[in-house]
């Protein structure tokens, strides 16, 4: 397995496994999937921030990507980052998920990054939660019925790890730059 920074020409790949996400899941609480154009904006402005947007491979072909946003656009939240991870349906439970997540946590470490947030789609999202848990995040709270998608309503489950000491001192460097009020 390859886990590398995303490019252009994986667009094609982040639209089928997220749109799959989309439409079969409830780890993210979009309705419609993007086109690979929209997944490619995406992640350009992901990139362009500095942060990391990356993609699991295996001989040759996309099977994962995972990427860290920032949490809120306010400025004191500029040590703080929500990660995303998402794989596809054939991949699961293959070691994908922990590669790429894995990646980003260590890039958001080089950042200097203190938290890094995952707000997981679903209560029952045993696959997510349990790859966060893994890899030493921590549930902090649940936002109980905070969507309606597939015909009921749907929990988010808030989980995050400290990163570089967490709360331990005052931060290192100026955190990320982020747009917004």
């Amino acid at each position: 397995m390859i886990v590398r920074t995303a490019t252009e020409a994986d667009a094609e790949a982040l639209a089928a496994i997220y749109g799959d996400a989309v439409l079969h899941g409830f780890g993210t609480f979009e309705e419609d999937p993007p086109s690979a154009a929209d997944m490619d904006a995406r992640r350009r402005v992901v990139q362009e921030r500095g942060l990391p947007y990356l993609v699991a491979e295996i001989d040759g072909r996309v099977l994962g990507f995972a990427y860290a946003g920032p949490f809120r656009p306010r400025a004191a939240y500029r040590y703080t980052l929500e990660d995303s991870v998402y794989v596809s349906p054939e991949a699961k439970g293959k070691g994908v998920g922990r590669a790429v997540l894995s990646a980003v946590i260590v890039a958001c470490e080089t950042l200097g990054i203190r938290q890094l947030m995952a707000v997981i789609g679903d209560t029952e999202n045993a696959g997510s939660i349990g790859l966060h848990r893994a890899l030493g995040f921590e549930q902090t709270g649940v936002g109980r019925s905070v969507g309606f998608k597939h015909g009921r309503w749907v929990d988010i489950v808030h989980m995050q790890k400290a990163l570089n000491g967490g709360d331990t001192r005052a931060p290192d460097g100026p955190g990320v730059t982020l747009t917004g009020h």
